[in-house]
């Protein structure tokens, strides 16, 4: 049987949540910017654009759930140690 979770317990989750998405779309913008920066100087053909664009967006797309994971993964780390287990 799984304890109840007090409500602190669950605002708190809620607010790593949101802070973990607020970050990864931060982290996906920027990492999509980077990607796509060389278009700023140079002359692409319009195949090799459409290409440096699907694998920017990969790349953010990456970089979000990399970010999404690692910030929720550290959250439930710091609540499942010793004191964790005795609440």
């Amino acid at each position: 049987m799984s304890p109840t979770r007090s409500q602190a317990d669950r605002d708190a989750m809620t607010v790593e949540i949101g802070f973990a998405l607020l970050t990864g779309v931060f982290v996906a913008a920027l990492t999509f910017g980077v990607a796509v920066s060389p278009l700023l100087f140079l002359q692409l053909s319009r195949n090799a654009t459409g290409a440096l664009l699907a694998a920017a967006a990969s790349v953010a797309g990456v970089a979000f759930v990399w970010r999404v994971v690692r910030v929720l993964r550290r959250f439930t780390g710091r609540h499942s140690g010793p004191r964790a287990l005795a609440e």
